[in-house]
This record gives structure tokens, C-alpha cells and sequence, in this order.
């Protein structure tokens, strides 16, 4: 039988593949704005590649690509009906993908995240975020995932409902916080207390993912490693963030020589904003040596730069045969002529 999470992590470090989103975007098959992943329906050969292709990278993890596709974000495009075909087409998916992989079956995750309808103010607000993500997280179960991923969580106790509805099904969990421009969670928690008590309610793994980029994410990764005795997890996006411009909804493009249409690059302009692969390697290493054990890399990642990560940490990915090896490239050929 193949290893669960928790077995895994006590091996050593566990790859998380993510950035779905923006990856099927700029390949052509999700539409930028409303983020719906009506793909695994549309398209499901385009999806099934991009599960592929980060696991061949190096995920230990196939992400049931299900991030936007809850009742509420269905109901705002039209598409309701679609709800619960969808969640389950996206596992159904994931669960062939990962009995690829040619060492070890992958693990399959369900994935619930963020709503834009929970109000710390309102109770029936909450009432209605635990009726979505019980659904969902019933249609994981129902079609076997391995655990569960809750994500990209700017207020802590919309994530301490996505634990709870999680544990009911009798799921592992592994939940990830997404910090703003501020200095801490929308309803006032820091993000090292709020990982410390979803570790304490039965989590097993916490840390944080999306909307920062390494340089602003780590400083706080290294406060939840320092405030958390159990795993931590650490999946930034892919770009150049700064103290001034900590996520990348604000990242201004000083050279650009056009007029996008929005007045800042995101979400369709970063390109020249992303970081190398060698920068994340270099953040994977300072993560690694802070004690990070779930890595990964969210909005805006190639499978290249999994790859990097991974190999940064001592594993070896399928696809590590193509690593680069810029010995035989042109220019170094021609320079020692």
C-alpha cells in the first residue's frame, strides 16, 4: 500500500504541486477574472497533462483542482448545476494521474479554500462557508482522497471551520493561510498563533500559501516553525515580492511599455515578475534549513521551478533526466573556442 501523508513526512520532505490556476490560464483553458476551473469538465485532457506534468516534476501530491469551484463562485457565474460534477470530475482525475507515477502512487488531496462570503460579524455567514466546504470535502470522501488541502485563508476562523468539517469526515488535514498586505489575519490573529492553535485542533500539517512571494512569505514561515511543534508547510507564488509590495496583487511594472488594462500587472501581467528558478531554489534551501516539511509553489509556477524545489531538497523527480545541464549548450561550447 502506498504511504500516507503523515508516513511520508516523517521520511523526509513532501512536494505539494500547485499553481494549477495560472498554469491552465496562460495554456488557454480558464478564463482570467472569474479563476472558475470549469477544465476538469471542458477540457479534461488539458488538466489531466497539467496533474501530470507536476507530478512528474517532482509532487508527491495530485491537488484535485477544485479552488474557486464552490457553490457560491458557481452560483456568481451561472453555472450552479455544475457544482458537484465538477469536484468530482477534478478528483476522479487526480486518482488516474497518480497511479502513474512509476516509484510510488501519488497521493490524492481535495482542495476546498477561501470564500468571498465569510464574515467574521456575520454567524450566518459561517453557517454558510461550513454548508460549501462540507459538500465538497463529502465528495472528497466519497471518492477516496488521501487527505484534504485547505487553503489560502486570510481569516483564521474560516480556516478552523475548514479543520472542523475536514475531521468530520475523518480526513487528514493540511491547512495553509494567506497573509495580505497586512501584518496579520483579516480578523486580527497573526498567522504564527493561528497555524499554533489548527495545529492544536488536530491539523497535521499548517503554514501558508499564495499571494506572497518567497522574500515575504519566509519571514513569516520561520515564526510558525518557531511557534508550531508539528509539520509546516510553505507554497509561495513564483515572484518578485518586496517589503514595499509584499504580494503580488500590488507588484508595479516599472518597465512595462504598454497600457494593461488594469492598473496593476496583476493578475495578467507578472510575467516579467516572476522569479527564477535558481531564486526559488534558493529560498527552497533557506526553507528547508528552517525546518519546513511540505514544500511547494503556488500561482504562477512551471513544473520547472517544482522541479528546482524539489531537487533542492534531496529528491529526485521523474523528470530530473531533464534537468539543465548547460555544459553542451551552444554558448558554453562556442565560448571555449
Amino acid at each position: 500500500m502506498k504511504r500516507t501523508l503523515e508516513q511520508r513526512l516523517k521520511d523526509g520532505p513532501v512536494i505539494c504541486g500547485e499553481g494549477y490556476l495560472f498554469d491552465l490560464e496562460r495554456r488557454g483553458y480558464l478564463k482570467a477574472g472569474s479563476f472558475v476551473p470549469e477544465v476538469a469538465l471542458e477540457a479534461p485532457e488539458a488538466l489531466k497533462q497539467t496533474y501530470r506534468d507536476f507530478m512528474k516534476a517532482g509532487s508527491d501530491v495530485v491537488l484535485a483542482f477544485t479552488y474557486n469551484a464552490n457553490r457560491e463562485k458557481m452560483r456568481l457565474i451561472g453555472k450552479e448545476e455544475l457544482l458537484e460534477p465538477l469536484n468530482r470530475a477534478a478528483v476522479r482525475i487526480a486518482k488516474e494521474v497518480a497511479q502513474e507515477h512509476p516509484t510510488e502512487e501519488a497521493l490524492v488531496a481535495g482542495n476546498i479554500s477561501n470564500t468571498n462570503l465569510f464574515d467574521p460579524a456575520d454567524p450566518a455567514s459561517k453557517e454558510l462557508v461550513r454548508g460549501m466546504f462540507a459538500e465538497m470535502i463529502g465528495w472528497c470522501k466519497e471518492e477516496g482522497v488521501d487527505f484534504v488541502n485547505g487553503e489560502t485563508f486570510y481569516y483564521y476562523e474560516e480556516a478552523k471551520i475548514a479543520l472542523e468539517e475536514i475531521q468530520k469526515q475523518g480526513l487528514e488535514a493540511v491547512i495553509t493561510l494567506g497573509l495580505l498586505d497586512e501584518y496579520e489575519l483579516r480578523d486580527g490573529y497573526s498567522v504564527e498563533e493561528a497555524c499554533r492553535l489548527l495545529e492544536e485542533q488536530g491539523a497535521l500539517v499548517v503554514g501558508m500559501n499564495c499571494f506572497r512571494g518567497p522574500a515575504t512569505m519566509q519571514p513569516y514561515v520561520g515564526k510558525i516553525r518557531d511557534a508550531c511543534e508539528g509539520y509546516v508547510g510553505a507554497l509561495p507564488v513564483p515572484y518578485r515580492t518586496t517589503e514595499e509590495n509584499p504580494t503580488f496583487f500590488s507588484l508595479p511594472d516599472g518597465g512595462c511599455s504598454c497600457h494593461p488594462p488594469l492598473e496593476t500587472p496583476y493578475p495578467t501581467a507578472l510575467d516579467p515578475l516572476m522569479c527564477n528558478r535558481y531564486e526559488l531554489a534558493q529560498w527552497a534551501e533557506q526553507a528547508y534549513k528552517s525546518g519546513v516539511n511540505y514544500f511547494g509553489l503556488c500561482c504562477g509556477a512551471y513544473p520547472s521551478m517544482l522541479r528546482e524545489v524539489a531537487e533542492t531538497v534531496g529528491r529526485e523527480a521523474v523528470n530530473s533526466k531533464f534537468s539543465p545541464d548547460t555544459k553542451n549548450n551552444y554558448n558554453s561550447i562556442h565560448n571555449h573556442v
